[in-house]
């Protein structure tokens, strides 16, 4: 980059991604930045604490153009100390808002990095997760446009926005189950859709007017309405609608919807967040070994431990449908106490299912021919390698945006609800019943290859993901303020 017309040097477009360090949060905005590394009019840096470093090995490895930006995690007095990742919280709401917010102590030495002589090329533009909504304010600071990258989907995004300025509450007073049942209409929204209160955000719920935690979250979903544009983890054959919404809503068209981002850089990387405690190669000949449709997946995400009581039951479902299954446990520090599943069950069931403990390579297990449902917790990841894959889900929506999720996939009539809640516990023999239904539901099959052809579509050359990423990156490659 030369000069400019008036003599000015221009910047060389350069994009620092700022991740929430949250394995749902933080793959597929590093799925972005492998695309985004392949332009090469672009310079990315990616942002990351130390104890995250490794998530970003498999970007690295393979696109030696990013350039990882280490920063010190920032210590807090009432965090666990060296927790730098949400998985290693104690599984409590107080931990995490704390977590969300402490994270805003990184905009100083982000400043200060940015704005150092020795950067040849300071960033010209932000992408950041939406949990980071304080980064609009490290924007301004630069001179810089920031754009909100949401891992969730535009439909949750239209709620928030809604949700976060009007601070609409149950009445003051009213008892737990009447507070519980009451109803949150959003009737400019298409399709006027509506939920109970025990089904919005606990981050939503949790907040209390003038506590510092609570206002410093609401600042940042109420900032990333305000931020340059904002990119999506979706596409449009499953959220046209809420992507037209948020567009009219804006009055601008820098609102992109650019996934699956998975699909988009064929991110089947076998270590792609993390180990898998079954090699995958030994996992893929099992599954190599079944009919096609056959094989159920279970997995609640890498936040969910379910209890003692909601492990039996699953397990008690699996033993009791008699289908073919793969069986995703998280295990690791942010478990209160060993769960364990019921004596014998592996051996009872080792010639028709395979226990994966901790992290499986889902998106490759997904894809397999095999695999023809899916029992999952509705996190927007799951959604989407859902959808891309073609399987039928059995729905299972805990907290945070899940429940939306289960709204969306309820509406394609490709989900069916078999639990909901994070404490409550599934009836074993209507859930086992639910699970071998779903791998001989040919009609709900055929709805899921629909959805899935979509997906594929959207990815290919000319359509609608790959034009709205074309335009993404044309926009950034622009984006070149005169110093």
């Amino acid at each position: 980059m030369e000069n400019s017309e008036g003599g000015g040097r221009r910047r060389k477009p350069h994009v620092l991604i700022i991740p929430f360090p949250a394995q749902g949060h933080l793959l597929p905005l590093l799925d972005l930045a492998r695309h985004l590394s392949t332009v090469d009019a672009l310079t990315i840096t990616v942002a990351a604490t130390p104890k995250n470093l490794p998530l970003l090995s498999p970007l690295l490895s393979t696109c030696p153009s990013v350039q990882p930006l280490l920063l010190p995690f920032p210590s807090h007095p009432s965090l666990p100390p060296g927790v730098e990742n949400t998985k290693d919280l104690p599984p409590s709401l107080r931990s995490f808002r704390l977590f969300m917010a402490n994270f805003a102590n990184l905009r100083s030495p982000l400043l200060h990095w940015a704005t150092s002589p020795a950067l040849a090329h300071p960033p010209t533009s932000i992408i950041s997760d939406f949990f980071l909504g304080w980064t609009n304010g490290l924007a301004k600071d630069l001179g810089v446009p920031r754009l909100t990258f949401s891992p969730s989907a535009a439909f949750t995004l239209s709620i928030a926005r809604e949700t976060w300025a009007t601070m609409r509450r149950p009445p003051p007073g009213a008892a737990e189950d009447e507070a519980a049942a009451y109803v949150m209409s959003f009737p400019t929204l298409p399709g006027s859709p509506s939920f109970p209160w025990r089904e919005m955000s606990p981050l939503y719920r949790a907040h209390e007017e003038g506590e510092a935690v609570s206002e410093a979250v609401r600042d940042g979903f109420v900032a990333n309405m305000e931020s340059w544009g904002l990119v999506f983890n979706t596409f449009r054959g499953l959220e046209g609608e809420y992507v037209d919404h948020l567009r009219g809503l804006l009055g601008h068209e820098r609102v992109w919807a650019v996934g699956p981002v998975s699909a988009l850089v064929g991110g089947s990387s076998e270590d792609r967040g993390g180990a898998s405690s079954v090699p995958v190669a030994e996992l893929m000949d099992w599954l190599d070994e079944r009919e096609s449709g056959s094989v159920l997946y279970v997995c609640f995400g890498t936040q969910v431990v379910l209890s003692q009581a909601q492990t039996a039951a699953v397990a008690t479902a699996l033993e009791r449908s008699g289908v073919h299954f793969v069986w995703s446990i998280k295990t690791g520090p942010a478990t209160t106490g060993a769960v364990l599943l019921p004596e014998g069950f592996e051996e009872r069931t080792r010639a028709r299912g395979l226990v994966i403990k901790g992290w499986a390579p889902q998106v490759q297990v997904l894809s397999h021919r095999s695999v023809g449902s899916f029992v999952t917790h509705c996190g927007w990841n799951s959604i989407l390698e859902a959808a891309a894959a073609g399987v039928v889900t059995l729905m299972w929506p805990m907290k945070a945006d899940q429940f939306f999720n289960a709204r969306l996939l309820e509406e394609k009539g490709i989900g069916r609800r078999v639990c909901e809640g994070v404490d409550s516990v599934p009836d074993p023999a209507e859930l086992g019943r639910a699970m071998r239904d779903s791998v001989c539901d040919k009609e709900g099959r055929a709805r899921a290859k629909e959805l899935s052809v979509k997906a594929s579509e959207a990815v290919k050359r000319d359509g609608s993901s790959w034009r709205d990423m074309d335009a993404l990156v044309e926009s950034l490659k622009n984006l070149e303020p005169v110093q």
